[in-house]
């Protein structure tokens, strides 16, 4: 039996009797990081980064939580894992599984491109490589994030000397901070969602360093936006809340901005084209740097990826989880089944 099985709970070890980002409840659990499709709630053990605990305590409240530092060897029943960095979000992991001789690698959500803030991504050498493929499609090739960031201060400059408010949407952890971290703060204020800085206030307390930021509360004066920005979730685009903001031009930074009617769908007036995953380039690149010849696609465009790695003459098979990339992340006024349908048609 291979080292790693997949079931209707998750990626089991049946050796160390534990899951790797499980989707039910088990009883214990490797996690990758803190976005809700590989943290749930309802599992009886968690074992982490010690920097991504902070914020999976405060999504899930009070749990039994053990952590590791990257690189950290922690054996269980025999079998050797450790954790390494994944280059996604803060605290986000690689978990490398190794049993006489054999090696496997999870990778959760990754990217190669090092943001500033997250720990960057380190190749982990396996023969065993489960991978997502969130932007599996040739069509997804990133600019360097500085390009983006600057497009991004460009805009909200222009819409400033307007006297207009700046509203720009990414998701609370992850996306928003490495927004925050790039934001030109001479231009003007930065405001923040609610849930963004509920999730800022907890990284801030680990000592990452983001700049200033106010919470956007009632007792603001509309008054003081005009000229400043406000980072916000994507859900919160089309409610009432963003009325309070009046005279507004509202930017989406996500990877799915590379599509057609994509820009449309999140309300939005500009799209900067900014993801926390890899592009195609680097989906490849991260494969071939593992060396393994054995390839699990997870989630994204699965059946398409791992086609075109079989065709490059590596075992990949397509495997159906319950992870869903950037959309886990993404609050759309449809379900996540039809947000899919309409990407994947943007993409033809």
């Amino acid at each position: 039996m291979p080292l790693l099985t997949f079931n209707d709970c998750g990626i089991f070890c049946e050796r160390a009797d534990v899951y790797i980002d499980p989707w039910k409840p088990v009883d214990r659990a490797l996690i990758t990081h803190g976005h809700a499709d590989h943290s749930r709630w309802g599992n009886k053990y968690y074992l982490c980064t010690r920097a991504a605990a902070p914020v999976i305590r405060y999504r899930l409240g009070d749990i039994k939580l053990e952590t590791v530092e990257f690189g950290e060897v922690k054996t269980i029943n025999g079998v050797k894992f450790s954790f390494h960095p994944a280059g996604h979000i803060i605290g986000s992991a690689q978990i490398r599984v190794e049993y006489k001789g054999e090696i496997w690698v999870a990778s959760g959500d990754y990217k190669l491109e090092d943001d500033g803030l997250s720990e960057a991504y380190e190749p982990v050498k396996c023969q065993h490589f489960i991978t997502e493929s969130t932007f599996g499609l040739p069509v997804y090739r990133w600019t360097p994030q500085e390009e983006v960031m600057a497009d991004i201060n460009d805009w909200w400059r222009q819409t400033a000397s307007e006297g207009r408010t700046a509203i720009l949407t990414g998701y609370a952890l992850g996306k928003a901070q490495r927004l925050l971290d790039g934001l030109d703060t001479s231009i003007g204020r930065i405001y923040t969602h609610g849930a963004i800085e509920n999730t800022n206030e907890v990284l801030r307390k680990q000592g990452v360093k983001l700049p200033e930021t106010t919470r956007v509360t009632r007792e603001i004066n509309k008054k003081d936006y005009p000229g400043n920005i406000v980072v916000a979730t994507p859900g919160a685009i089309g409610q009432p809340w963003v009325k309070k903001f009046g005279n507004a031009s509202i930017g989406a930074a996500s990877g799915w901005m590379t599509l057609r009617g994509a820009r449309r769908r999140r309300g939005a007036d500009r799209g900067f084209v900014l993801s926390d995953h890899c592009d195609w380039p680097s989906l490849l690149e991260a494969i071939d740097l593992t060396g393994a010849d054995n390839v699990y696609v997870t989630h994204g465009y699965t059946a398409i990826f791992s086609k075109y790695l079989r065709e490059q003459g590596l075992n990949a098979v397509e495997l159906h989880t319950e992870y869903e990339g950037e959309l886990a992340e993404i609050e759309t006024k449809g379900n996540s089944e039809t947000e899919k349908e309409n990407l994947a048609a943007d993409a033809e």
